[in-house]
């Protein structure tokens, strides 16, 4: 299930994000608004949803969650661009840092 996610996620909503790949989340955060999109398989969904509902392209950024490590990659397709990252790793450290802690805030209890 995919959800664009505005403010803290309740623990029902958490557990449908979480269910398409056994407890892992992939998110796309979008860091200039301060939101995400969280679930399905692939952050392209998430991305698309996040540009239709009025984000831009350069402040959305992919990521995963692991719930039962609580663990965060940054790592996704989405992320390399040419001219603003060169890696499917986010390598900006002050990118990495707003990413996380917009996911820990919205989807964490």
């Amino acid at each position: 299930m995919l959800l664009i996610i505005r403010t803290k996620i309740d623990s029902e909503s958490l557990k449908k994000v979480a269910e398409d790949l056994k407890g892992y989340i992939k998110v796309v955060v979008d860091i200039r608004r301060r939101i995400l999109s969280a679930g399905g398989q692939k952050n392209v969904d998430e991305e698309q949803m996040l540009l239709k509902d009025g984000s831009r392209q350069e402040d959305l950024w992919g990521a995963g969650l692991d719930l039962e490590t609580n663990q965060m990659d940054f790592d996704s397709m989405i992320n390399l661009r040419p001219t603003q990252n060169s890696s499917r790793e986010i390598l900006d450290q002050k990118i990495r840092q707003q990413v996380e802690s917009i996911t820990r805030s919205l989807l964490q209890e």
